[in-house]
């Protein structure tokens, strides 16, 4: 069953903007990703969140970089391995 990757709405606890961005993926779309490592960087109000993966599996990215996320908002599916 595949896991979706979301932005985690405490993220947004100590902010007054509704919105971040993806500033990087640290793995390409399609790689595999391990369990407990970075696979994408997220600006929120200027403070930089690593997203890690919940476990083992195959990325996909479906959501770009630069792109506008809000609380909750989808950023990969990953299909475990």
């Amino acid at each position: 069953m595949n896991i979706d990757i979301k932005t985690d709405e405490t993220l947004w606890r100590n902010t007054m903007l509704p919105e971040g961005f993806v500033t990087k993926w640290l793995v390409a779309d399609g790689e595999l990703a391990k369990e407990g490592h970075g696979i994408a960087v997220v600006r929120i109000e200027g403070a930089l969140h690593d997203i890690v993966a919940p476990c083992h599996g195959r990325v996909k990215i479906e959501t770009g970089v630069n792109h506008v996320i809000e609380p909750g908002s989808l950023l990969a599916t990953l299909v475990p391995a």
